[in-house]
């Protein structure tokens, strides 16, 4: 039975369009190579898919810079130098975009303002006035989140205070015997990140030096 004839048109389903590409892909190349070996001759394809892979294939002991070559001096022109023209011309549009970004860069540093109209002076002091709005605002947030932290600290410290006072107080009165209310009084906490222990001696226990009772409040600080 006769094979039907496929119409040549876009295959619209993406999944058969790359299952037919890759299945013709390779009877292509098949095909170029039994060329090659057939018939003792060059050949080149440089292919792209849909989604921009490239596929090639090459005769052996060839490139395809040595085809071009050949093809140009065959046809009598040069590929390479309108390359190169291309190449040139863009090079020339960077550099003027370079030497107008610099020239830029010294308006805005102060100099060379003599170069300047009143009306380009007048765009650049509106715009070295807008940047230094944004400079000074963005100033203004990092001073004020600066004294938020500050305030917050602060805060700790006097709660931690606050709370030490507590304890020691808790303890001379005797009122806490967890925390030591005996002759030596230990109270744990955090001060400025360090950690803290104080003690009271009593006023029963005397003191090395006077031979007097005493009453001393001592700090140690723990790192």
């Amino acid at each position: 039975m006769a094979r039907g004839k496929i119409q040549i048109k876009r295959i619209e389903n993406p999944i058969n369009r790359q299952v037919t590409y890759s299945k013709r892909r390779k009877g292509l190349f098949k095909k170029a190579q039994e060329l090659t070996v057939l018939c003792d001759v060059k050949v080149s394809i440089i292919m792209f898919s849909g989604n921009g892979r490239l596929h090639k294939y090459i005769s052996p002991s060839t490139t395809t810079k040595q085809l071009i070559d050949e093809y140009q001096k065959t046809k009598g022109i040069d590929l390479w130098s309108a390359h190169y023209e291309r190449m040139q011309e863009n090079l020339k549009n960077l550099k003027e975009v370079n030497r107008g970004l610099r020239r830029e860069i010294r308006q805005r540093s102060g100099e060379s303002p003599n170069d300047l109209n009143l009306e380009e002076l007048l765009g650049l002091e509106q715009d070295m006035e807008s940047a230094a709005k944004v400079i000074r605002d963005r100033k203004y947030r990092k001073l004020y989140t600066q004294i938020e932290t500050h305030k917050k600290k602060k805060k700790n410290a006097e709660c931690i205070h606050g709370s030490l006072l507590h304890q020691i107080n808790a303890i001379r009165n005797g009122s806490d015997p967890e925390n030591g209310g005996g002759e030596y009084g230990p109270v744990l906490g955090r001060l400025n990140g360090d950690s803290c222990i104080v003690f009271r001696l009593q006023p029963n226990q005397p003191d090395c030096n006077s031979g007097m009772g005493s009453d001393l409040t001592t700090c140690f600080s723990r790192t």
